[in-house]
């Protein structure tokens, strides 16, 4: 099994996942420079110091919502759309497992019971944030 999987339709990256048994020394980052919702994993040894620091006020536009989901318990399947609502592909995902949700749409089926936490931009636009669509597969 891969520990990182990026899944694309053409050059669009629909989602990225990173099971629960990756690790790296140091910083990785998953996402490209210019996604709204940046995902790294990070790996440092006791005694590290990170110096203090705050980030600074940047005007950004965000064209569409990305969002990252994090699985604490549970198992969830995944259905990836392209972005003209065809189905592309199924994924699993586990305790421990974490999926950046990119361009092009999605659905989910839970498993088994899950507890997860999402992780997206705001504010919140409710309901015009989104386009219901039909499932296909």
């Amino acid at each position: 099994m891969e520990y990182i999987e990026t899944i694309k339709d053409d050059n669009e990256i629909l989602a990225i996942i990173i099971r629960n048994n990756f690790s790296t020394e140091g910083v990785k980052f998953f996402t490209p420079d210019d996604f709204s919702q940046q995902l790294a994993y990070m790996h440092h040894k006791a005694g590290r110091k990170i110096k203090p620091h705050a980030h600074n006020a940047v005007k950004r536009e965000i064209r569409f919502t990305q969002e990252v989901l994090v699985i604490k318990r549970g198992r969830l399947k995944v259905d990836l759309y392209r972005s003209n609502q065809s189905y592309y592909s199924t994924h699993f995902l586990d305790a421990g497992d974490v999926i950046l949700l990119g361009g092009g749409g999605h659905g989910f089926e839970v498993i088994e019971d899950v507890d997860m936490i999402e992780i997206k931009q705001g504010p919140y636009a409710g309901e015009i944030d989104k386009t219901h669509f039909e499932e296909k597969t």
